[in-house]
Protein backbone atom coordinates (compact mmCIF):
# COMPACT_ATOMS: atom_id res chain seq x y z
CA UNK A 1 0.00 0.00 0.00
CA UNK A 2 1.12 3.47 -1.00
CA UNK A 3 2.36 5.73 1.67
CA UNK A 4 1.98 8.90 -0.40
CA UNK A 5 0.20 12.12 0.76
CA UNK A 6 -1.96 13.82 -1.82
CA UNK A 7 -0.89 17.40 -1.69
CA UNK A 8 -3.37 18.99 -3.87
CA UNK A 9 -5.20 19.08 -6.95
CA UNK A 10 -8.47 18.52 -8.58
CA UNK A 11 -10.91 17.31 -6.22
CA UNK A 12 -13.31 14.21 -7.06
CA UNK A 13 -16.65 15.04 -8.79
CA UNK A 14 -19.76 16.33 -6.31
CA UNK A 15 -21.57 12.85 -5.19
CA UNK A 16 -25.22 12.67 -6.27
CA UNK A 17 -26.49 13.29 -2.87
CA UNK A 18 -25.09 16.58 -2.84
CA UNK A 19 -27.41 17.59 -5.32
CA UNK A 20 -30.10 16.80 -2.77
CA UNK A 21 -28.05 18.76 -0.12
CA UNK A 22 -27.22 22.15 -2.11
CA UNK A 23 -30.08 22.12 -4.80
CA UNK A 24 -29.35 24.03 -7.70
CA UNK A 25 -26.23 25.74 -5.80
CA UNK A 26 -24.19 22.38 -5.95
CA UNK A 27 -21.99 23.83 -8.72
CA UNK A 28 -21.28 26.30 -6.32
CA UNK A 29 -20.52 23.60 -3.78
CA UNK A 30 -18.08 21.67 -6.17
CA UNK A 31 -16.55 24.94 -6.89
CA UNK A 32 -16.00 25.33 -3.33
CA UNK A 33 -14.51 21.93 -2.78
CA UNK A 34 -11.92 22.86 -5.34
CA UNK A 35 -10.79 25.80 -3.68
CA UNK A 36 -10.09 23.72 -0.31
CA UNK A 37 -8.78 21.07 -2.68
CA UNK A 38 -5.89 22.94 -4.18
CA UNK A 39 -5.11 26.49 -2.62
CA UNK A 40 -6.61 25.22 0.68
CA UNK A 41 -4.13 22.87 1.20
CA UNK A 42 -1.50 24.63 -0.90
CA UNK A 43 -2.16 27.34 1.76
CA UNK A 44 -2.38 24.95 4.93
CA UNK A 45 -6.03 25.90 5.34
CA UNK A 46 -6.70 21.67 4.63
CA UNK A 47 -4.42 18.94 5.80
CA UNK A 48 -3.21 16.85 2.51
CA UNK A 49 -4.33 14.09 3.76
CA UNK A 50 -7.86 15.28 3.41
CA UNK A 51 -8.16 15.79 0.05
CA UNK A 52 -10.00 12.43 -0.79
CA UNK A 53 -12.81 13.03 1.78
CA UNK A 54 -13.29 16.40 1.40
CA UNK A 55 -17.04 16.49 0.36
CA UNK A 56 -17.96 13.44 3.06
CA UNK A 57 -16.17 14.40 5.99
CA UNK A 58 -16.11 18.12 5.71
CA UNK A 59 -18.46 19.78 3.18
CA UNK A 60 -21.20 17.65 3.62
CA UNK A 61 -20.29 16.95 6.99
CA UNK A 62 -21.36 20.28 8.23
CA UNK A 63 -24.22 21.54 5.40
CA UNK A 64 -26.26 18.78 7.21
CA UNK A 65 -26.08 21.03 9.83
CA UNK A 66 -29.08 22.75 8.19
CA UNK A 67 -31.48 20.32 9.55
CA UNK A 68 -31.05 22.37 12.87
CA UNK A 69 -30.56 25.68 12.27
CA UNK A 70 -34.09 27.71 12.04
CA UNK A 71 -35.27 29.67 8.75
CA UNK A 72 -33.65 33.68 8.21
CA UNK A 73 -31.52 33.14 11.59
CA UNK A 74 -28.59 35.16 11.63
CA UNK A 75 -25.26 32.60 12.04
CA UNK A 76 -22.12 33.68 13.43
CA UNK A 77 -19.55 30.67 13.10
CA UNK A 78 -16.90 30.86 15.61
CA UNK A 79 -13.18 29.88 14.50
CA UNK A 80 -13.95 29.16 11.07
CA UNK A 81 -10.49 28.11 9.46
CA UNK A 82 -11.60 26.93 5.97
CA UNK A 83 -14.96 27.88 6.27
CA UNK A 84 -16.37 25.06 8.05
CA UNK A 85 -19.50 24.95 8.66
CA UNK A 86 -20.32 28.43 7.89
CA UNK A 87 -19.68 28.29 3.61
CA UNK A 88 -21.72 24.83 3.58
CA UNK A 89 -24.19 26.51 5.50
CA UNK A 90 -24.52 29.00 3.59
CA UNK A 91 -25.08 27.60 0.29
CA UNK A 92 -27.11 24.83 1.36
CA UNK A 93 -29.42 27.50 3.18
CA UNK A 94 -29.44 31.26 1.57
CA UNK A 95 -31.72 32.50 3.82
CA UNK A 96 -29.12 32.88 7.07
CA UNK A 97 -27.23 35.70 7.63
CA UNK A 98 -23.98 34.33 8.54
CA UNK A 99 -20.44 35.83 9.78
CA UNK A 100 -16.99 33.81 9.91
CA UNK A 101 -14.89 34.78 12.42
CA UNK A 102 -11.46 33.48 12.30
CA UNK A 103 -8.35 35.13 13.53
CA UNK A 104 -5.33 34.03 11.71
CA UNK A 105 -5.03 36.77 8.69
CA UNK A 106 -3.61 34.11 6.09
CA UNK A 107 -7.09 32.25 6.81
CA UNK A 108 -9.15 35.47 6.52
CA UNK A 109 -7.76 36.08 3.02
CA UNK A 110 -8.24 33.13 1.81
CA UNK A 111 -11.92 33.16 2.88
CA UNK A 112 -12.29 36.36 1.42
CA UNK A 113 -10.89 35.01 -1.84
CA UNK A 114 -13.52 31.94 -1.63
CA UNK A 115 -16.45 34.11 -0.70
CA UNK A 116 -15.91 36.52 -3.56
CA UNK A 117 -15.10 34.15 -6.46
CA UNK A 118 -18.82 31.92 -5.01
CA UNK A 119 -20.89 35.37 -5.32
CA UNK A 120 -21.71 34.47 -1.45
CA UNK A 121 -23.74 37.16 1.07
CA UNK A 122 -21.67 36.00 3.52
CA UNK A 123 -19.41 38.19 6.13
CA UNK A 124 -15.50 37.51 7.59
CA UNK A 125 -14.44 39.21 10.50
CA UNK A 126 -10.86 38.93 11.02
CA UNK A 127 -10.69 38.37 15.24
CA UNK A 128 -11.50 36.10 18.33
CA UNK A 129 -15.10 35.98 19.44
CA UNK A 130 -13.88 36.66 23.01
CA UNK A 131 -12.50 40.42 21.39
CA UNK A 132 -14.87 43.21 23.14
CA UNK A 133 -15.13 44.74 19.24
CA UNK A 134 -15.98 41.59 18.37
CA UNK A 135 -18.51 40.82 20.40
CA UNK A 136 -20.41 44.68 19.98
CA UNK A 137 -20.33 43.85 16.28
CA UNK A 138 -22.34 40.24 16.31
CA UNK A 139 -23.46 39.79 19.52
CA UNK A 140 -27.39 39.23 19.47
CA UNK A 141 -27.20 36.20 17.08
CA UNK A 142 -30.31 33.48 16.64
CA UNK A 143 -27.28 30.44 15.98
CA UNK A 144 -23.77 30.14 16.74
CA UNK A 145 -21.53 27.80 15.46
CA UNK A 146 -18.43 26.11 15.77
CA UNK A 147 -16.56 22.78 14.56
CA UNK A 148 -13.47 21.17 15.90
CA UNK A 149 -12.42 24.44 18.22
CA UNK A 150 -12.36 23.16 21.75
CA UNK A 151 -14.09 21.57 24.38
CA UNK A 152 -17.77 22.57 25.59
CA UNK A 153 -16.82 24.40 28.25
CA UNK A 154 -14.33 26.69 26.46
CA UNK A 155 -16.79 26.94 23.64
CA UNK A 156 -19.44 28.13 25.89
CA UNK A 157 -17.45 31.17 27.23
CA UNK A 158 -17.03 31.88 23.20
CA UNK A 159 -20.33 31.12 21.79
CA UNK A 160 -22.89 32.22 24.79
CA UNK A 161 -21.72 36.01 24.53
CA UNK A 162 -22.22 36.20 21.28
CA UNK A 163 -25.89 34.56 21.37
CA UNK A 164 -29.27 36.55 22.50
CA UNK A 165 -31.52 35.00 24.84
CA UNK A 166 -33.39 31.88 23.40
CA UNK A 167 -30.92 31.74 20.86
CA UNK A 168 -28.49 28.50 20.53
CA UNK A 169 -25.13 27.34 20.01
CA UNK A 170 -24.09 24.32 17.69
CA UNK A 171 -21.37 22.61 17.93
CA UNK A 172 -20.00 19.74 15.84
CA UNK A 173 -18.67 16.90 17.78
CA UNK A 174 -18.04 13.64 17.82
CA UNK A 175 -19.18 9.87 19.31
CA UNK A 176 -17.74 11.55 22.79
CA UNK A 177 -19.74 14.02 22.83
CA UNK A 178 -22.36 12.61 25.76
CA UNK A 179 -18.87 12.24 28.13
CA UNK A 180 -17.88 15.75 27.62
CA UNK A 181 -22.05 17.09 27.97
CA UNK A 182 -21.87 15.51 31.30
CA UNK A 183 -18.35 16.45 32.72
CA UNK A 184 -18.74 20.41 31.12
CA UNK A 185 -22.10 20.58 32.21
CA UNK A 186 -21.51 22.61 35.40
CA UNK A 187 -19.15 25.16 33.58
CA UNK A 188 -21.62 25.66 30.47
CA UNK A 189 -24.27 26.69 33.33
CA UNK A 190 -22.13 28.71 34.72
CA UNK A 191 -21.71 30.59 32.04
CA UNK A 192 -25.27 31.36 31.07
CA UNK A 193 -26.02 27.90 29.01
CA UNK A 194 -28.98 25.71 29.30
CA UNK A 195 -28.98 21.82 29.33
CA UNK A 196 -27.63 20.34 26.21
CA UNK A 197 -29.22 18.19 23.68
CA UNK A 198 -28.04 15.91 20.79
CA UNK A 199 -28.65 15.89 17.46
CA UNK A 200 -27.99 13.04 15.02
CA UNK A 201 -28.18 14.80 11.26
CA UNK A 202 -27.30 13.90 7.53
CA UNK A 203 -29.46 10.28 7.36
CA UNK A 204 -29.27 9.52 3.99
CA UNK A 205 -26.33 12.16 3.29
CA UNK A 206 -23.32 11.27 5.54
CA UNK A 207 -22.14 7.39 7.43
CA UNK A 208 -21.53 8.48 10.22
CA UNK A 209 -23.96 10.94 10.92
CA UNK A 210 -22.92 14.34 11.70
CA UNK A 211 -23.27 14.96 16.01
CA UNK A 212 -24.33 18.09 16.95
CA UNK A 213 -24.33 19.69 20.52
CA UNK A 214 -26.94 22.26 21.01
CA UNK A 215 -26.83 24.44 23.77
CA UNK A 216 -29.30 27.17 24.67
CA UNK A 217 -27.99 30.21 25.94
CA UNK A 218 -30.33 31.10 29.41
CA UNK A 219 -28.73 33.49 31.03
CA UNK A 220 -25.87 35.17 31.10
CA UNK A 221 -23.16 34.14 32.87
CA UNK A 222 -22.92 34.22 36.63
CA UNK A 223 -19.73 36.88 38.47
CA UNK A 224 -16.54 35.36 39.53
CA UNK A 225 -16.32 35.09 43.07
CA UNK A 226 -13.92 37.37 44.45
CA UNK A 227 -11.18 35.71 46.44
CA UNK A 228 -10.99 37.14 50.28
CA UNK A 229 -7.75 38.67 51.34
CA UNK A 230 -6.18 36.90 54.10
Amino acid sequence: MSTEQNTGGAAAPAPEVAGTVFGERVGLAARYVEHLATSGIERGLIGPREHDRLWDRHVLNSAVLAEVVPSDAKVVDVGSGAGLPGIPLALARPDLRIVLIEPLARRVDWLDEVIADLGLDVAVERGRAEEPAVLRRWEGADVVTARAVGPLARLAGLCLPLLRPGGAMLVLKGASAPEEIARDATAVRALGGGDARIHEVGDGVVDPLTTVVEIPRIGAPRPKRRKERR
